[in-house]
């Protein structure tokens, strides 16, 4: 059987517009993630008591599958009343699943800092927030970078499990382009391909910033 290029060509509008859909969900998944991560992560490196009380939303959802989680929070909690719709559902699963990764690599980032630097801000009288807000995390954040860009990298690939909510990301539209062609070699190869050419992108995008930051 011969590869038949002429129906990847058909298709390339369609999964074009599908990819930017995938992007738009894994970028503002991923923003929401970093927003609720940094501040889990900071939480946790500040007491024993505050680390206990996150502990188990960080190990739960690092712990379950995506996909089960999703199930969870679409099909799920309509049954107590709780209804979202596929795209807010989608948003709600990969943001609390991505914090939780996010935040175990701030908290990893927040505890490479050395504790002299904490105690000199304090010994010029900044109070814990002024320490974490302009000695603290900033350094962290540096450090952090590396895992931070292989968490949205992540994020950007788990975005393929949402077409199990019928949305018409990069995946679903592959589906639906297989129904009428029948041609799933060619189809999901585009699909890989396109996916590829997105991660690597975010791969150079991540070199750029540890080099402008001067991570080593």
């Amino acid at each position: 059987m011969s590869f038949q290029l002429d129906i990847v060509v058909k298709a390339l509008p369609a999964l074009g517009e599908a990819a930017l859909i995938t992007a738009q969900i894994a970028v503002l998944s991923f923003a929401l993630a970093l927003c609720l991560g940094i501040g889990i992560g900071v939480l946790r490196s500040r007491s024993r008591r505050l680390s206990l009380l996150f502990f188990p939303y960080v190990e739960i959802f690092r712990g379950t599958p995506l996909l089960i989680q999703l199930f969870f929070l679409y099909y799920g909690l309509p049954t107590v009343g709780i209804t979202m719709s596929s795209f807010q559902a989608a948003i709600v699963g990969l943001t609390l699943n991505g914090g939780a990764y996010v935040s175990e690599a701030i908290r990893g980032g927040l505890m490479s800092v050395k504790e002299g630097q904490r105690d000199a801000s304090y010994a010029l009288g900044m109070n814990w927030a002024q320490t974490m807000r302009h000695v603290i995390l900033p350094q962290a954040m540096t450090v952090a970078v590396p895992p931070l860009m292989n968490i949205f990298s992540s994020m950007l690939k788990e975005t393929s499990l949402v077409s199990v909510l019928a949305i018409t990301e990069l995946t679903r539209v592959g589906q639906l382009v297989y129904t009428r062609t029948f041609r799933a070699f060619e189809i999901y190869l585009a699909i890989g391909l396109v996916y590829l050419l997105m991660t690597v992108s975010i791969t150079l995008l991540s070199k750029l910033v540890e080099r402008r930051l001067c991570v080593r």
